[in-house]
């Protein structure tokens, strides 16, 4: 084996060794007080997790073998709060790749819409939606693929901004009144459910030049990344607040955590992946954070 296999693998197993003590820790951290808070969700009936892959969290440890391609994690954010919570029935229905309308829709052949999982007796609702509306991912690859070829300029916001119409702005904006119908749904089929909307982690560093090559947005595209970000989540803020849901923000707690960070403090794994996860999603750690947070937004 090359004296580079031999270290990446030595860095990966640290990596490995780094995220499962604190997510043992973390874990036991949430489970100490079980005890439902009156008024805060009180997981007296089923609990129902919808959303796309940064709720289903592929490639984290351990994936559940019948998710098929929806590639759902056990460790996934819903699952550590049903465990903390005691939740009565659980059923997760996320699923990699999923857009507001999956929630309606058959995304894959054999699985039914989303929204089919919500029923009368649901007590909780999260919701973890809107990144695959605006192609979240695919706006990141593409700033990352025009960065190596432009690292000093502002290749990615002239690419979207061309014409002077920002097209990832509008795109935010349709998604807006999506996610508005999806928590109406939500709310006429289970109205006796406590309705959290999750928002999304930070990506990129919130300050500085970033660490291009590894990761090869360029320093000047850092900025217009970021206020991609803030308006993803600030809209799914809003359409919470408007629709009666509580917006969990994941984005604040991730700062610092973010895809040029080392393994063990590094929440979002970029192309190369020093900890289980797919390319531009949240590993272990992010799962934990995002956890603690619903945890801490139901009352604990």
């Amino acid at each position: 084996m090359p004296v580079q296999w031999r270290v990446q693998a030595q860095r990966r197993r640290r990596s490995l060794r780094v995220i499962w003590c604190l997510l043992a820790v973390l874990l036991a951290t949430i489970t100490v007080d079980t005890a439902p808070v009156s008024g805060a969700g009180d997981l007296n009936g089923p609990y129902v997790a919808l959303g796309d892959s940064y709720t289903s969290g592929p490639l984290v440890p351990n994936p559940i073998a019948d998710a098929g391609p929806c590639e759902r994690s056990d460790h996934d954010y819903p699952a550590l709060v049903a465990f903390a919570r005691r939740a009565p029935a659980f059923r997760d229905v996320s699923c990699g790749g999923a857009s507001t309308d999956a929630m309606w829709l058959a995304q894959l052949p054999g699985r039914a819409p989303q929204l089919d999982a919500v029923g009368p007796d649901a007590r909780l609702v999260t919701l973890g939606i809107g990144a695959n509306d605006i192609n979240l991912m695919g706006i990141v690859s593409t700033c990352g693929a025009l960065g190596l070829a432009d690292p000093l300029g502002s290749p990615c916001k002239n690419h979207y901004t061309i014409g002077g119409v920002d097209q990832n702005e509008v795109s935010i904006r349709a998604t807006s009144a999506k996610v508005a119908l999806v928590l109406a749904d939500i709310h006429r089929r289970a109205p006796h459910a406590r309705v959290l909307v999750v928002g999304y982690p930070d990506i990129v560093p919130q300050d500085g030049p970033g660490c291009w090559p590894h990761v090869s947005i360029a320093p000047g595209d850092l900025p217009y990344v970021r206020s991609i970000e803030r308006g993803l989540n600030t809209m799914l803020a809003g359409q919470s607040a408007r629709n009666g849901a509580t917006f969990v923000d994941t984005y604040s707690p991730s700062f610092g955590h973010d895809v040029c960070r080392e393994a063990g403090t590094r929440w979002v794994e970029w192309l190369v992946l020093d900890s289980p996860a797919a390319p531009i999603h949240p590993n272990a750690l992010a799962m934990v954070s995002d956890a603690l947070q619903v945890l801490t937004a139901l009352g604990r």
